[in-house]
């Protein structure tokens, strides 16, 4: 036996593995010394992440507004990411690996789809408290959200102006307007597949808005008719469909909330607000596809 005061441990007894008695040992094997090696913060740019929230509002709901549109802009580079990649993909014929992509860009569709839950507990007085102090912001004005517009394929010169005081989002989204969107290049693929497509929609010009083609329709209806002859083409075609109605479900949530938050008021960039936001829900990005399944 020792001395219960004494800080020996006699023999026959068992050493304390508690952690106050070991703090040097760490905590269940993790390290805990991070003076010489990246950490979890570092790798991540934590510092610069968490420090880029600047209310400019006394209001405490403030920080709710700023982080929903943040973090969206962040999952929105997450789908460039994937965008870009699927259409250079599908481009070189490499349908798997552009499948797997769409479906990730669906899957973030959705988890955004969800984000407006959070946004939807700011009541109309919260929102209007903190109106003043945003200008004439807008999520208009986001390059990154008009970039995936334009690979989906939905374009419009005019939105460019927005952005000129921008140079480099103006030159990503001028380059964006002029390149094939997904849905080019998906239709290119299938006319090397033997599929027959009028040569006016497979010679561009690509920075026109949509337009639906006949003879697109009716090589779609042809793969879907003779699955078996077309199966890679037929699930790229299904992927561009779970896409679309992922996005579709994306921007009815926005028109949603928007009203539910601020009712039909102009928005703060100048558009008119639930109105104009509604109207976009009519936009069809891929409209062979969805035309064909009432003859199928």
């Amino acid at each position: 036996m020792t001395c219960p005061l004494s800080s020996g441990v006699a023999a026959g007894d068992a050493a304390d593995t508690s952690d106050a008695a070991a703090p040097a040992a760490g905590y269940h094997g993790a390290q805990l010394d991070f003076s010489a090696d990246m950490s979890y913060g570092d790798y991540l740019s934590l510092d610069t992440i968490l420090s880029a929230q600047h209310p400019r509002s006394p209001e405490h709901n403030e920080l709710l507004f700023i982080i929903q549109h943040q973090t969206s802009e962040l999952w929105m580079k997450l789908m460039l990411h994937e965008l870009h990649g699927a259409r250079d993909n599908i481009a070189a014929g490499q349908l798997p690996a552009a499948m797997k992509m769409l479906a990730r860009v669906a899957a973030i569709m959705n988890q955004l789809v969800h984000a407006w839950d959070v946004l939807a507990t700011m009541t109309p007085p919260e929102y209007t408290a903190i109106r003043p102090y945003l200008g004439a912001s807008s999520g208009f004005q986001s390059h990154q959200y008009r970039e995936i517009e334009f690979l989906l394929g939905n374009k419009n010169a005019t939105h460019l102006q927005v952005h000129r005081h921008k140079p480099e989002a103006y030159t990503l989204l001028e380059r964006a307007l002029a390149q094939p969107s997904i849905y080019d290049q998906a239709i290119l693929v299938m006319a090397r597949s033997g599929l027959a497509v009028d040569a006016a929609r497979l010679a561009g010009p690509w920075d026109q808005p949509i337009r639906s083609d006949a003879s697109v329709k009716a090589a779609w209806t042809t793969v879907y008719r003779n699955t078996d002859r077309y199966w890679p083409l037929y699930e790229l075609a299904e992927k561009l469909v779970d896409l679309e109605t992922a996005f579709r479900l994306w921007r009815f949530r926005h028109v949603t909330t928007v009203q539910r938050v601020i009712g039909f008021k102009m928005g703060t960039g100048g558009t008119d607000g639930v109105n104009y936001l509604r109207k976009m829900l009519d936009v069809v990005l891929f409209p062979e596809l969805f035309e064909l399944r009432t003859e199928l």
